[in-house]
């Protein structure tokens, strides 16, 4: 184990996306010197030119860090870097902590646990919210679970890179059951807010004056006024795309199918994003759902 930085163990990160990347920005910016990893290796690289150490693999990460941060997509990809040859599993010493961040199926969150403790290793279940721009600022929402002593490792690292880290409780599971229901929400919220903004399109109204009152009035949601300013401005780049909701909601029917729970306006607004998936928008920004409704015509581009 190398040398602690600043008095905390040495961290690292691994997922260099929308979300990882501001989350390893923010532990730079708190002094510290986050070892990265990302499949692109052009993009940890690029982020270590200005502070930071690129690892090659996730065994070289693992192996120097007493802390190591998944910032993936995934359940799979979470699974991967884990058990896979030279992974986190076989390469991370006794006593260090995995924060597992990804939107996850609770109970595969619980078993990840187990696993991981018959190693020596602690855990913590973290979904995360909050969006890249917030990410960028330390301004993320952590909701988590675990042991107390993986608190006692990891919590300076979360100040580094949160607003609010709530401690739902001390196994994991708590925090991804909290994840999947904010989720249920964000993806309810985008789907009707694209409706609500199609219709009026639909009807004549200018979407520019729409947005204008809904954002002044009880009808406005955080979404409403987040995404619709996409559409507004045509700009469909991928800050969360409209497959993260194809997965995200399906996890949450999944989830609430065990227990034969009903959860109608979850279906639809999943079948929504379906549709605009498979109409060819699913790399784009989930607000192009709104692509799904005919005989509008949306925003364009200025050139």
């Amino acid at each position: 184990m190398n040398k602690p930085l600043n008095g905390l163990p040495p961290v690292g990160l691994i997922g260099l996306g929308a979300m990882g990347l501001g989350m390893a920005t923010s532990l730079r910016r708190a002094g510290l010197v986050p070892r990265v990893f990302d499949i692109r290796a052009e993009v940890a690289t690029t982020f270590a030119a200005q502070g930071g150490i690129a690892c090659s693999s996730i065994a070289e990460l693992a192996k120097s860090c007493e802390v190591v941060i998944s910032v993936v997509v995934n359940a799979a990809q979470t699974e991967s870097l884990l058990f896979g040859p030279d992974g986190c599993l076989e390469c991370m010493s006794p006593g260090g902590v995995f924060v597992m961040c990804s939107t996850v199926d609770p109970n595969w969150s619980i078993e990840i646990e187990k696993k991981l403790a018959a190693k020596g290793i602690l855990y913590l279940d973290a979904p995360i919210s909050g969006g890249a721009a917030r990410a960028a600022l330390g301004e993320i929402t952590m909701m988590t679970a675990g042991d107390p002593k993986a608190y006692a490792i990891a919590q300076p690292f979360f100040e580094a890179m949160a607003s609010k880290v709530y401690r739902l409780g001390d196994q994991a599971g708590a925090g991804s059951k909290v994840k999947i229901i904010n989720q249920l929400l964000a993806g309810v919220h985008i789907a009707v807010a694209a409706e609500a903004m199609a219709l009026g399109i639909r009807e004549g109204v200018n979407p520019e004056a729409l947005y204008e009152v809904i954002t002044n009035s009880a009808g406005n949601s955080w979404m409403f006024e987040n995404r619709m300013a996409h559409v507004l401005a045509a700009d469909y780049t991928p800050l969360s795309a409209v497959d993260i909701f194809v997965k995200d909601l399906g996890l949450v029917l999944d989830v609430a199918r065990e227990t034969k729970f009903p959860l109608p306006l979850c279906s639809t607004a999943h079948q929504m994003f379906m549709q605009a998936s498979t109409a060819g928008f699913a790399k784009e920004d989930d607000s192009a759902v709104i692509k799904i409704f005919p005989g509008i015509e949306l925003p364009k581009k200025e050139v």
